[in-house]
């Protein structure tokens, strides 16, 4: 039964540890893809060099905004050229008649608040357009939080789940020895006396029971993190570094063990203290 214990713990935190792997990974990529969200400010032809440059420093006032990056119609147009490739040799004729707008490249301090800023600076004076890639980033937004919230609740799920099945192993074990315990109560061991073998046996089963899943998640996370060069060719996604991600996941699942063996071994012996 001790080999049984052993085995529920090292199967459940194969599963714990690595969704959560999977999941804190997912939430980086979400994390860099919301970095990247930035919103731009075109302004007006009409405007004056003293109207562009009192717009900026009103955007910089905003609160949210963290940085403000100014983009001359010049440097606009070539980066339209560069852009669009062979097909922006066109764009060539207009370098001397240019029809592009200066612009502003806004960043937030929160990612999530980009839709308010840019309607604050949409109210602006001289400002004649704002675009954020609103369709995209509420989308995106939206499939972030519900992927967290997802992950949050499945992964408590699987710790759960790993309570119920090793306190159910766990009690199996202790009604073994039931009437070592019904004895021991009768000629008047307290109850702590009688737990703490219990609660030192579902520390060492937790503690036995993690160590199988984190030499399979280290090693499975540093051949992953070694051979992610298919993955390379998307800038947004990028794992977590190996150290020091993977030494505090492997903690985490080491925690997680010892945690449940001990809750384990506490609530499945209670039953029995009641003589």
């Amino acid at each position: 039964m001790t080999i049984a214990s052993i085995g529920a713990v090292t199967t459940t935190l194969i599963l714990v540890g690595a969704f959560l792997a999977l999941m804190l990974n997912l939430n980086n990529v979400a994390g860099n893809l919301e970095k990247d969200v930035e919103i731009k400010a075109l302004v007006e032809l009409t405007a004056s060099d003293d109207e562009v440059e009192a717009l900026g420093e009103a955007i910089q006032e905003i609160p949210e905004v963290s940085s403000v990056e100014f983009s001359s119609k010049e440097k606009e147009l070539e980066s339209l050229i560069s852009s669009m490739g062979d097909e922006g040799d066109a764009w060539g004729l207009y370098e001397q008649d240019n029809p592009l707008n200066h612009a502003y490249i806004i960043k937030t301090t929160d990612p999530q608040d980009a839709m308010a800023v840019a309607s604050e600076i949409e109210a602006l004076d001289h400002v004649e357009k704002v675009n954020y890639g609103q369709d995209v980033v509420q989308n995106l937004f939206r499939f972030n939080d519900y992927a967290r919230n997802i992950g949050l609740v499945l992964i408590l799920a699987l710790v759960f789940t790993a309570i119920f099945l090793i306190s159910n192993t766990i009690k199996i074990t202790i009604m073994a020895r039931s009437k070592e315990i019904g004895v021991m109560k009768l000629v008047g061991a307290t109850n702590w006396f009688i737990r703490w073998p219990f609660f030192v046996e579902g520390l060492l089963l937790g503690v036995l029971g993690s160590i199988l899943p984190i030499v399979v998640l280290l090693t499975g996370y540093y051949y992953l993190s070694n051979s992610t060069t298919a993955l390379n060719q998307f800038n947004f996604i990028e794992l977590l570094p190996f150290n020091p991600f993977a030494w505090q996941l492997a903690l985490i699942v080491l925690v997680i063990g010892a945690a449940i063996g001990i809750w384990g071994s506490v609530m499945s012996v209670r039953k029995f203290l009641k003589v």
